[in-house]
């Protein structure tokens, strides 16, 4: 799919959200929604097919009426969305990186309602700006793909002079999602997923299973000589827009021309290393929050988390892979930017070398725009985060989400919390219905990063955030490493009145 900006002065850029099902382009950037203000708009969560390595593929979706996947929403845009479900199997939605009233986060467990088959959900929220995304909060209905952009613009976005491409990463299996965790829970000699709702309603159907590496290991099992481990699951393919390397999505761009990519970890249980060649690009926000400039060729991006960077293209025409490489692998999957006439020529899904683990390497370097007011701290927390791959058991404290124990806070307060890793995995940590500061890391202050995903590296590793308590309600707190979260890794902030 390719886009020409032939009057750059009155269409600045296009946001290739459309290539995610081959599907018609979105609004582009400068041109107004055609919903007038107060009319909502409909969303189908539905089943569809994709190719994945010349393989057909059922899998969700999340769409508009014209197909187009998930959700751009205009400056000052209401956040009024009529959700159907039409997928075959209950559902609730998570709007990832929105702060809306409690019952409208799409978590069933702290008071969302469960949408049925055939049924329906009603939104009405103000949005909250920067590249955000949707994915189910239901079973495990995330690994098969029931996740979409979500855009909502500021007016500064319609006057930058960059074309947005929208990149959505998502690792992928044939197989059933719940035998892959029955898989990786049994070479773990695990108890099973007892702990996450709606694991026997998540809709799907596979035959092949998950494969062994060699010596009988399942992948990320922990290793004897104590390194940390990195992935869970050998997938079947790497995802960006539905599609692999193979067949990767072409966005066409003017020669000496800026691109903006809005960049979104959508994978189940996959870190990525965003690798952008001899291209340097700068960031200018992280989980929609903008921060000052940080340059570079090469971003580490933990699951859930999302990453803006504005590229330029060579003055003299030519092609910019933006490829996400698997961390631990030489795995890969990207999308291609390309010049008008540039040949585009096909790019391995191996990379030469493996990725080392994705780390803090750019979470150290990020300074908020716009950091939190300087207040006094209400109340301290330290969490701790547990667990191993033998048996494969997560934890939040010690405990599951099954006997969790929620943290308290009070409307208004400052909230402090340190979190402590103390497995040999990576985790990254997603608090609903907040943003927060990261204030910490290893317990170095830092003015860092605004944001609602951050990660907390192994061995001892920790990461210190604050928030402001100024969203009533019970929000989840976990990791967003699916097959943690499922197996445990999960708790909660819990207002003390609402």
């Amino acid at each position: 799919m390719t886009t020409d900006l032939h009057r750059r002065r009155f269409m600045v850029s296009t946001l290739t959200l459309a290539a995610l099902g081959g599907v018609g382009l979105l609004a582009p950037v400068g041109r107004r929604s055609a919903f007038a203000a107060g009319t909502s708009l409909p969303l189908t969560a539905q089943r569809r097919t994709i190719e994945v390595n010349g393989k057909p593929a059922s899998v969700f979706g999340l769409v508009q009426a014209n197909g187009a996947p998930g959700l751009v929403l205009d400056p000052g845009q209401r956040f009024l969305v009529n959700l159907r479900n039409r997928c075959g199997a209950d559902t609730v939605i998570h709007w990832h990186g929105q702060t809306p009233p409690n019952p409208q986060d799409g978590v069933v467990e702290t008071g969302s309602a469960l949408i049925p088959s055939d049924g329906a959900y009603d939104y009405d929220f103000v949005p909250r700006s920067g590249t955000h995304w949707m994915h189910s909060h239901h079973g495990l209905q995330e690994q098969q793909l029931m996740a979409a952009p979500m855009v909502v613009r500021t007016e500064a976005d319609l006057h930058l002079d960059a074309q947005e491409v929208t990149i959505l990463l998502h690792d992928f299996s044939f197989s059933d999602p719940t035998e892959l965790l029955r898989q990786v829970m049994k070479a773990g000699n695990g108890r099973g997923p007892m702990d996450m709702p709606g694991m026997a309603d998540h809709g799907m159907s596979g035959s092949s299973m998950p494969g062994m590496t060699t010596g009988g290991r399942m992948p990320g099992m922990a290793m004897p000589n104590g390194t940390a481990d990195l992935n869970d699951i050998d997938y079947d393919a790497y995802l960006a827009n539905d599609r692999t390397l193979s067949d990767p999505l072409v966005v066409r761009t003017e020669r000496n021309g800026r691109v903006r990519l809005r960049l979104i970890n959508g994978a189940t249980s996959t870190a990525f290393w965003i690798d952008l060649g001899p291209v340097e690009a700068t960031v200018i926000a992280v989980d929609g929050d903008p921060v000052k400039p940080v340059t570079g060729n090469r971003f580490p991006m933990a699951q859930g988390q999302r990453l803006d960077l504005i590229v330029s293209m060579p003055a003299g025409g030519g092609v910019v892979p933006a490829l996400a490489q698997r961390e631990g692998d030489r795995a890969r999957t990207g999308i291609i930017l390309a010049t008008p006439d540039a040949t585009v020529t096909r790019i391995a899904d191996m990379a030469a070398t493996a990725a080392k683990a994705v780390d803090l390497s750019l979470e150290q370097r990020l300074v908020a725009a716009t950091p939190l007011a300087v207040r006094e701290t209400g109340i301290t927390y330290r969490v701790t985060l547990s667990g191993t791959m033998q048996p494969y058991a997560w934890f939040i404290d010690g405990r599951r989400w099954a006997d969790h124990k929620a943290l308290p806070v009070t409307r208004g307060q400052r909230v402090v919390v340190e979190i402590v890793n103390h497995s040999m995995m990576a985790h990254p940590m997603h608090l609903h219905g907040h943003h927060f500061q990261v204030i910490a890391l290893n317990g170095k202050p830092v003015n860092g990063a605004v944001r609602d995903t951050v990660l907390v590296p192994p061995h001892m590793g920790s990461v210190t955030i604050a928030v402001d308590a100024d969203n009533p309600g019970r929000w989840l707190f976990h990791c967003h490493n699916l097959l943690h979260m499922a197996t445990g890794m999960m708790t909660e902030f819990a207002y003390d009145t609402v």
